[in-house]
């Protein structure tokens, strides 16, 4: 009977071991740690669930929110932004230590991640509330978008249609958005696939360009 209840307690334990960390594979960071440096960027790259998944793959990354920014609606929810009447535009903060990467490092890194050539939308997703944007808090980081685009042009020889903004209110995405493709990767890895993302980031920034 020991060995039974010894057994069975061994099995709970693993039980919530896996639970706690799939909770926490998903769950935002938690309060900023003593000592520790951040800084905040938003950038617009289409599907806020593929430009999450972009930038947390980036050393120096702290945290990734989807959310909505640029429009002049309060409290946009999905629905209404999706529908084109906001003039919001799906976005990300990207919450970052400047010591491990640059804000520079991340708007190269932003370029790469987006088709900067198209003015309609990013890749199977259209209309301005896609549209690719950064959006700057500061004379500073404009200086520093603005040379990145005028590099990204000269290395493509088109005009680039990705916009620099101000920046203004973040509005959070719902709860269901946050962390999409670590919750749902089957559906997220389908998604991307289907909207063609890789295959035109691939003809985009070919290196026999």
């Amino acid at each position: 009977m020991r060995k039974l209840l010894a057994l069975l307690l061994v099995v709970v334990v693993a039980v919530v071991g896996v639970n706690v960390w799939a909770q926490r594979s998903v769950r935002a960071p938690g309060p900023q740690a003593k000592g520790e440096v951040t800084a905040a960027a938003v950038f617009a790259g289409g599907c806020f669930w593929c430009t999450e998944s972009d930038f947390d793959h980036i050393q120096g990354v702290i945290q990734t929110l989807s959310g909505y920014s640029g429009g002049h609606v309060a409290n946009p929810t999905y629905e209404q932004v999706s529908a084109g009447g906001t003039g919001h535009i799906e976005a990300v903060r990207v919450v970052y230590d400047p010591r491990r990467v640059s804000y520079a490092a991340l708007v190269e890194r932003f370029f790469r991640t987006i088709d900067p050539l198209d003015a309609g939308g990013q890749f199977c997703d259209r209309g301005d509330q896609y549209r690719s944007a950064i959006f700057v808090a500061n004379a500073g980081e404009r200086r520093i978008a603005e040379a990145a685009k005028a590099r990204v042009e000269r290395r493509l020889g088109r005009r680039v249609a990705t916009q620099i903004l101000p920046r203004g209110s973040f509005y959070r995405a719902e709860e269901y958005h946050q962390d999409y493709y670590r919750k749902n990767p089957v559906r997220y890895r389908f998604y991307r696939w289907n909207c063609g993302r890789d295959a035109r980031l691939e003809q985009v920034w070919s290196p026999a360009r």
